[in-house]
C-alpha cells in the first residue's frame, strides 16, 4: 500500500500545476457525486417514501371513517327494525294481514302457502308464498307497496313475474313472491 502512495506522489510531482488543479477538481467532483449517490440520494428516496406512506395512511383513515359511518347507519337501521319487531306483539296473523292488504289493492290472491323459514336464535320467521294470477302491473306495484308500508315488519323476497298476455286490451301478469314476518323468539 505504501508503494502505491509513493508512485502516486511521484507522478503528482511530475504534473504541471494546471494539470494538478484539473485533476484535483475532477477528484473533488467524483467525491461529491459519490457522496450524493451514497448519502443524499437514499435520504431523498426515504423522504419521498415517507410521503407516499403518509398519503396511503390518510387514504386508509378516510376509508375507515367512511366504513364507520356506514356501520353506524346500518346499526341504526337494524335497531329500528328490531324495535318494530318488538313493538308488533299482538299484531294480526301474516295471512290475514296479506288478505286485507290485497283487498285494499284490489288484488285477488290465487294462493297463499306457508313455507319453511330460516332458523334464528333471536327471531322467529313466518314465511308465506303468495301467488297472484292475471293482475296488472299497477295492481302488483300497489300491493307490494302496501306490504312494505305495513305497520308490521314484513319483508318481500324472491319476486317472480311472468307475462300472461293481453286480457281485455291490458297486459296481465302472474306474480309469485315470498313474504316473511318476524317476531321475537
Amino acid at each position: 500500500m505504501n508503494g502505491l502512495f509513493q508512485r502516486i506522489k511521484a507522478e503528482w510531482v511530475k504534473l504541471a500545476p494546471r494539470e494538478r488543479v484539473l485533476l484535483s477538481v475532477t477528484g473533488l467532483m467524483l467525491l461529491i457525486a459519490g457522496a450524493f449517490m451514497g448519502v443524499l440520494n437514499p435520504l431523498v428516496e426515504l423522504a419521498s417514501n415517507t410521503g407516499n406512506r403518509i398519503e396511503g395512511a390518510q387514504m386508509q383513515l378516510e376509508r375507515m371513517i367512511r366504513l364507520e359511518r356506514e356501520h353506524a347507519e346500518i346499526q341504526a337501521r337494524l335497531s329500528g327494525v328490531e324495535s318494530r319487531i318488538e313493538n308488533q306483539r299482538g299484531q294480526q296473523n301474516i295471512r290475514t294481514l296479506l288478505e286485507n292488504l290485497a283487498k285494499q289493492s284490489a288484488v285477488r290472491i290465487a294462493s297463499m302457502e306457508e313455507r319453511q323459514s330460516g332458523k334464528n336464535d333471536q327471531y322467529v320467521e313466518s314465511k308465506v308464498e303468495v301467488s297472484l294470477k292475471s293482475v296488472s302491473l299497477n295492481q302488483t306495484i300497489k300491493y307490494l307497496h302496501n306490504i312494505e308500508a305495513s305497520d308490521q315488519q314484513l319483508s318481500v323476497k324472491g319476486l317472480r313475474i311472468r307475462g300472461r298476455g293481453a286480457a281485455g286490451g291490458q297486459e296481465t301478469l302472474d306474480v309469485t313472491f315470498f313474504v316473511s314476518s318476524f317476531r321475537a323468539a
